[in-house]
């Protein structure tokens, strides 16, 4: 079953490992016995699904959940059972991926129209004459 992050990127099943540890939190003393904590690995680097582009903008986006190895490590541990806490890393995984996959818009740099320099111009005398207005008024020889 391959994990589907959006219409154009599919995961494969075996470009994902998962870890099951104890974990803290809800569970009461079950948590002392079952392993329900997933620690997802997701391989970024080599992954044959992701296009160069992508993998670039993951890698920039989460490089501190990005291992040397080029794994990309999801930790999840908030549900009592195993299959919600797997069902939440694969939800959050598509969610980075979708994230990673959104090319960025492109800033165009603009000029300042005419009228809008104008009116900054017109601003700073105005501005100018305010604190000439504020000097005090006298001899200019004392």
């Amino acid at each position: 079953m391959a994990l589907t992050v959006n219409q154009n990127i599919m995961i494969a099943e075996d470009e994902l490992s998962e870890e099951f540890i104890r974990a803290s939190g809800p569970g009461g003393q079950n948590v002392n016995k079952v392993a329900t904590a997933v620690k997802l690995k997701f391989n970024a680097a080599g992954s044959l699904c992701l296009t160069a582009e992508v993998k670039q903008r993951l890698f920039s986006l989460y490089r501190n959940r990005i291992n040397l190895d080029g794994y990309l490590v999801i930790d999840a541990r908030n549900h009592r059972t195993r299959e919600a806490n797997r069902l939440e890393a694969r939800q959050r995984l598509a969610e980075i991926i979708r994230l990673a996959a959104v090319r960025p818009k492109i800033r165009r740099k603009t000029k300042p129209t005419y009228a809008s320099r104008a009116r900054r111009v017109d601003d700073k005398k105005k501005k100018g004459q305010t604190k000439s207005l504020r000097k005090k008024v006298g001899n200019s020889g004392d």
